[in-house]
């Protein structure tokens, strides 16, 4: 382990921190799950990029999605024909890179997802690994049946749609409870998503595939820790509850999964354009007003470099060289004022070279996370319609909830700063 890897244990202890600094009772500090917590996830990645039978199913995952998204592509081109890149184009190219459109290369992989994800839960498959996932939040973590089923459905389905799945618990669940859902939520991301993260990144990073379906799964141990330190655990508030199978989601039939997943789908795939629409014009509006400004330190005041100068501390501390920190503070605080989708984007249009690859692997786990401005309202507007009976409770934690899971991120970037470089490169 070299001075890089203890780095990082800077980032553990200052995330841990600052959530105990926003914990509403911070004499009960969760000593035993914060160890087990990182533990957890440390060993899940040894497990993950150590144990050859595993390595060899996350190298897998990577042609998966590069066979799912040139199978996408095949569906785009039939309907937009060459704006969706083919090679036959109807003009000369100067830039072969402009055929990388984002509306054609990645939302729609998102669309595809949704509906294979929907044919797997219809064939159960998909039950089967959220069942897994729950009884190990459930037994490991101390969660109960219900909060651990939703954790466990958030993982691969998102930060609304795992609650939606325990809909009938929600209005008996206990105020820390209802606080650690939103804030794994946001700690983590949809299946749709990480198709669509690694396509991005896939020609930045190698195994691109593996360390955004890690991140999200080894996000969601550093998610109930940090929920369970801002809003202790409260046993008396806690009725007994067991699970009941009609909450699960049902499809008539295959054809019926497939059709309603891509309507699912297309929901994901509006919401996402329309709030990197919005969201970048934005900060093309704020950073034509700081460009009035005279230039500080040699360049122009931007969104970007207030972001960066105010994230490289942090970034820093979960392990990123210090000649990277700006850069890296830049992506975490687009990632958190933004959405990831737009920090994504960034970190894969940053060249090979540029950043150093210890920077890119650890950014990539300290983006894989909802947590953002735009999720604030996702989750008012989805607990609104869920528990509008605790809607005013939402409206008091989501804020801190957010936090949380942007910390979570940060946390789950540390635990593999930790861990050698060299486990990384055998994918």
């Amino acid at each position: 382990m070299g001075p890089e890897n203890l780095q990082s244990l800077a980032g553990i202890a200052v995330v841990l921190a600052l959530c105990w600094a926003m914990s509403e009772d911070r004499r009960r500090f969760p000593w035993k799950l914060a160890i087990g917590a990182v533990v957890i996830q440390a060993l899940l990645v040894l497990a993950l990029f150590g144990l050859p039978v595993l390595r060899t199913a996350l190298g897998g995952v990577g042609m998966a999605v590069d066979g799912l998204a040139n199978s996408t592509q095949a569906g785009v081109a039939f309907v937009f024909g060459f704006l969706a890149g083919t090679p036959n184009q109807p003009y000369p190219l100067s830039e072969p890179g402009a055929l990388f459109v984002f509306a054609f290369r990645v939302l729609p992989v998102i669309l595809v997802v949704c509906a294979l994800a929907a044919l797997l839960w219809h064939w159960r498959i998909l039950q089967w690994f959220i069942r897994l996932f729950g009884f190990v939040f459930e037994r490991l973590m101390g969660l109960r049946g219900p909060p651990a089923l939703a954790t466990a459905t958030t993982i691969f389905m998102g930060q609304v749609e795992g609650p939606i799945f325990i809909r009938s618990y929600l209005p008996s669940l206990s105020r820390s409870e209802l606080f650690l859902l939103i804030a794994v939520g946001m700690a983590c991301v949809s299946g749709s998503t990480m198709v669509a993260y690694a396509t991005i990144l896939r020609d930045v990073l190698p195994n691109a595939a593996a360390h955004v379906l890690t991140a999200s799964i080894i996000s969601a141990p550093a998610g109930v820790l940090l929920a369970r330190i801002v809003i202790p655990r409260d046993p008396a508030a806690e009725a007994p509850q067991a699970l009941d199978p009609a909450q699960a989601k049902r499809y008539e039939s295959s054809v019926d999964a497939l059709i309603k997943g891509t309507g699912d789908g297309l929901q994901i795939v509006l919401n996402v354009a329309a709030t990197l629409i919005v969201f970048v014009a934005l900060v093309a509006m704020v950073n034509g007003l700081l460009g009035l400004l005279p230039d500080i330190a040699g360049g122009p005041v931007s969104v970007q470099r207030i972001l960066g100068l105010a994230f490289a501390p942090l970034a820093w501390a979960i392990g990123v060289p210090w000649a990277d920190a700006q850069t890296a503070g830049s992506l975490l605080g687009v990632k958190l004022v933004l959405t990831e989708f737009t920090a994504f984007i960034n970190l894969g249009a940053v060249p090979v070279g540029e950043i150093s690859e210890r920077t890119r692997i650890l950014m990539t786990y300290a983006l894989c996370g909802f947590a953002n401005v735009a999720s604030v309202g996702i989750n008012l507007a989805g607990y609104a319609v869920l528990a509008p009976e605790r809607r005013g409770e939402v409206v008091g934690m989501v804020w801190k909830a957010m936090i949380a899971g942007f910390l979570a991120t940060c946390l789950t970037a540390s635990v593999v700063g930790l861990l050698p470089a060299a486990l990384f490169a055998q994918v």
